[in-house]
């Protein structure tokens, strides 16, 4: 049986979340910043065995929306008949779906998720996430992990040590506000757009800040790489079930020699070493990127899903799409023009 579930069952439905973009907490930051949010589960003998949220986005002047769920459980028939009905009801006109199911994972697994969303209706859609990722093994040793990476990264992150570069968990209201500074440097310098401060300050109040008040072990953790200190660089990092990630990040453009980016990787790594974590989810990977080839350095291993799906809810989802083409067509036209 497959319903909605009420916030006395948040417990349950968190432990059988499988990221954090499926969280609970997740869900009430995306209800602040103006989404609606659907929880869905799965039970079985009375038990919550699965969990299903959806966010839905209004389409600017229509009175349609579009439901996602990232990184969610494999499909089944049932779940998605669920999501179906649940989408029309928010009179949405597609749900999309990035499902954590991996290329690495059997074969069997892998070919009936594609099979289950390609027979209930589901099409291939343009991917939010990047469709791959890097996972780093937690399980080794210091030492073995240390000597796993490439010799390039060993070297800095010594000579950041040398240099006197330090790493704490700061997760006071300064350190965000260094955070946020960092950040938005960060995007500016690199020329690419990410959400408002508003934004971020509403995340880290519901994935940290009300969880602390809460008695809870905070989702969101915040590390500062300092130099002679002043802080250098400032990373948000999320722990869920036996995973870290790494989801949000700026660096100053200041002291570039000493190599803050390289230690903190590597504190972080024993940070989650520490925490009794089992894997680093580096969040994403793009081909030809700088910060790809950095994360590369400290051996990861390559992660593969199995993409992005759209689930039609409505007759409308063709025609939409086919706006949406036109759209961007015309807008990287626009840009060449300039």
């Amino acid at each position: 049986m497959i319903r909605e579930v009420t916030e006395t069952e948040k417990q349950a439905f968190n432990k059988a979340a499988v990221h954090p973009l499926q969280s609970w907490e997740w869900g009430e930051f995306r209800k602040k910043v103006g989404n609606s949010v659907s929880r869905l589960a799965e039970f079985k003998n009375n038990k919550l065995i699965t969990a299903i949220p959806i966010t839905y986005s209004h389409i600017p002047k229509t009175p349609f929306k579009i439901g996602s769920s990232p990184r969610g459980v494999a499909p089944t028939k049932e779940l998605l008949d669920a999501i179906k009905e649940d989408g029309k009801k928010h009179n949405a006109i597609f749900i999309k779906l990035e499902p954590k199911v991996t290329l690495n994972q059997e074969s069997g697994v892998r070919n009936q998720a594609i099979e289950t969303l390609k027979k209930n209706g589901a099409v291939p859609g343009k991917t939010v996430f990047t469709p791959s990722t890097f996972w780093i093994d937690l399980t080794p040793s210091e030492e073995d992990l240390m000597k796993s990476f490439h010799s390039k990264t060993r070297y800095n992150i010594r000579l950041a040590e040398r240099k006197g570069v330090t790493v704490v968990e700061d997760n006071s209201d300064k350190a965000f506000n260094h955070y946020l500074k960092l950040f938005f440097e960060t995007t500016k310098r690199q020329g690419y757009y990410m959400h408002s401060e508003k934004y971020h300050r509403t995340m880290w109040q519901t994935l940290h800040t009300e969880m602390v008040k809460q008695n809870e072990q905070p989702i969101a953790r915040l590390l500062l790489a300092k130099y002679k200190k002043e802080v250098l660089t400032a990373w948000i990092v999320f722990v869920w079930h036996d995973f870290l990630y790494y989801p949000y990040g700026g660096s100053s453009d200041k002291h570039r020699e000493v190599m803050s980016n390289n230690v903190m990787m590597w504190e972080a790594i024993k940070y989650g070493k520490r925490l009794g974590l089992k894997t680093f989810d580096l969040w994403g990977r793009e081909e030809g990127k700088g910060f790809t080839k950095f994360k590369e350095g400290y051996n990861p291993n390559v992660i593969e899903f199995i993409g992005t799906w759209d689930l039609p809810t409505n007759p409308l989802y063709k025609a939409y799409t086919y706006a949406e083409k036109m759209r961007w067509k015309f807008l990287r036209m626009k840009s060449k023009v300039r």
